[in-house]
């Protein structure tokens, strides 16, 4: 049975000096670890990668058409094809295709511990894979320290299906999104500083400042405390999905969803971006908006590109830009479980003691 090669593998093998020659002709190879084979112009069982047979039949001088192609991360199922037995799900968590995206969620989570977006074991990735299928970080891990092995596999309920370490309990948020907005097929969620500031404090950052965000993000949503990990937060933060892709999850951080796992973190990535800017503009001045009309061609450009905004179907142009600095989020606050009843002391007060002591005190006082 041949060898299944990941990235991983051939980085080590390079670091402990061994030739990548020595790749069996017939190992089986994660796209990623094939990259770093054609970085190194080798090809399995030792040979040099080829040339373009297009360009060796022109000639080393001939002009080359050169057909510029966006990459493509977006994991693509065939519908109904779901693994059902065990062997087959043990078979398909195990693919090559599968361990890729193992090694890109790896990838994400070493990125958002790199950036600070999160401490400790905080944090969760999901990619969905299937129907009814879903890779999933652990429970319990640091998202700068994972490997491939680490990863999980779910269904659409939460119950997993695959994987030695257990599930992250907030799954079930990521699941509630990729269920009520198809197109979400990745989910990041961290606790970036700038971002979780807003969170807690119950803003999120007005429109017309800064292009990027209005194309690459859209509006901000944010959803009302509810305890993480818990139904009524995964449905909380679901009925937001349809109308935004990054969510403030109020006094808790945030979660983004895109077509791929780049993708929603990018999102992340431009979330806290903009809060730390907004953070600092505040400061100097205040922000300066540009007027709706200019958000209005953003809007457009973003719709070209495929990401839902529902704003210019549900908003006159004038009502675009936020008339405030920022929007703040208010909610009823429930009392205190913990707090102490302060009651009157029962029982008679003797009156000839108190009168006693006030007229000592007096007396001290002459």
């Amino acid at each position: 049975m041949s060898k299944l090669y990941t990235a991983r593998d051939l980085e080590k093998m390079i670091e402990q000096g061994q030739c990548l020659s020595t790749v069996p002709a017939n190992a089986k190879l994660t796209p990623i670890a094939r990259d770093i084979l054609r970085k190194h112009k080798m090809k399995p069982g030792g040979a040099p990668a080829a040339a373009p047979a297009a360009a060796a039949a022109q000639g080393a001088n001939a002009p080359r058409i050169h057909s510029p192609v966006l990459p493509n991360a977006v994991f693509d199922w065939t519908p109904g094809s779901d693994p059902k037995t065990a062997a087959e799900l043990e078979t398909f968590f195990y693919s090559p295709e599968v361990q890729s995206l193992k090694e890109r969620i790896c990838g994400i989570g070493e990125r958002i511990w790199n950036k600070g977006y999160v401490d400790g074991n905080g944090g969760n990735i999901t990619v969905r894979v299937g129907d009814n299928l879903v890779l999933c970080t652990p429970t319990l891990i640091s998202k700068g320290f994972m490997t491939p092995d680490d990863i999980c596999m779910v269904d659409l309920d939460g119950n997993q299906v695959a994987g030695t370490r257990p599930r992250t309990s907030e799954v079930n948020t990521h699941l509630a999104i990729m269920k009520n907005e198809p197109k979400a097929k990745s989910c990041v969620h961290a606790h970036p500083i700038y971002a979780t500031a807003f969170a807690v404090a119950g803003v999120t950052p007005p429109s017309c400042l800064i292009p990027e965000p209005e194309v690459f993000l859209g509006e901000i949503g944010f959803a009302s405390y509810q305890t993480p990990g818990s139904p009524a937060n995964a449905s909380e933060v679901a009925k937001l999905a349809k109308k935004h892709q990054s969510i403030l999850m109020q006094n808790h951080g945030v979660i983004c969803w895109g077509k791929d796992v780049e993708d929603a973190y990018w999102k992340m990535e431009n979330t806290d971006a903009f809060c730390h800017t907004v953070t600092i503009t505040m400061q100097i001045g205040g922000p300066k908006q540009y007027g709706p009309d200019k958000l209005k061609e953003l809007i457009e450009i973003r719709q070209k590109l495929g990401m839902p905004d529902h704003r210019l179907d549900e908003l006159k142009e004038c009502e675009l830009c936020d008339p405030a600095a920022y929007t703040v989020h208010t909610a009823p606050q429930p009392s205190p479980a913990c707090a102490c009843d302060v009651k009157a002391p029962t029982g008679d007060v003797d009156e000839a003691m108190v009168k006693q002591i006030t007229d000592m005190i007096m007396d001290k006082m002459k």
